[in-house]
């Protein structure tokens, strides 16, 4: 009887070990299966990446901050170029403050009651800036030559500019 007992142990530690096995492989292929699928997902994401990053490299091609040209133009006068894109920023913003009716660098009329405001600002290289003004019911864009002074003061030109047409 006890013969039996162990054979019958036996057998079922033979077919529990048999059923981790197959249980264990099973486990380990469906991993596998998802693994293969995670790395061809990373290959999707760093050719994304590598798309984003050429974007980023095309769009910021017309930059300041990335024009080694103008960077040299402003640090053989002495400017850290750091410091001096935001004086150059906040000097155009700060005519938008100005008390006059019309804006001194926007050549359009604003709506009644409004005044136009430059919204945003990327400065092109040593020479030029082109930014956008709206008073909330017109918008538009400008082109403008600006000079920095010696006292860090700094001077807009219009070169161009335009309005969007109401739709």
């Amino acid at each position: 009887m006890k013969k039996k007992i162990f054979m019958y142990l036996f057998v079922f530690s033979i077919l529990l070990v048999l059923f981790q096995y197959v249980n264990a492989k099973r486990v380990f292929e469906d991993m596998d299966r998802k693994l293969e699928g995670y790395k061809n997902l990373s290959e999707k994401y760093k050719d994304s990446v590598l798309v984003l990053q050429n974007d980023i490299a095309d769009l910021s091609h017309f930059s300041l901050e990335n024009n080694e040209d103008a960077i040299s133009y402003f640090e053989s006068d002495g400017y850290n170029i750091s410091q001096l894109i935001p004086i150059i920023k906040d000097a155009l913003y700060e005519l938008n403050t100005v008390k006059e009716e019309e804006h001194p660098v926007v050549p359009y009329a604003s709506s009644e009651g409004r005044k136009m405001l430059i919204n945003t600002v990327k400065l092109l290289n040593h020479k030029w800036i082109i930014a956008d003004f709206s008073d909330g019911e017109f918008w538009g864009e400008v082109l403008l030559r600006y000079y920095v002074n010696e006292d860090k003061t700094v001077d807009f030109e219009l070169s161009e500019s335009f309005l969007y047409p109401l739709q």
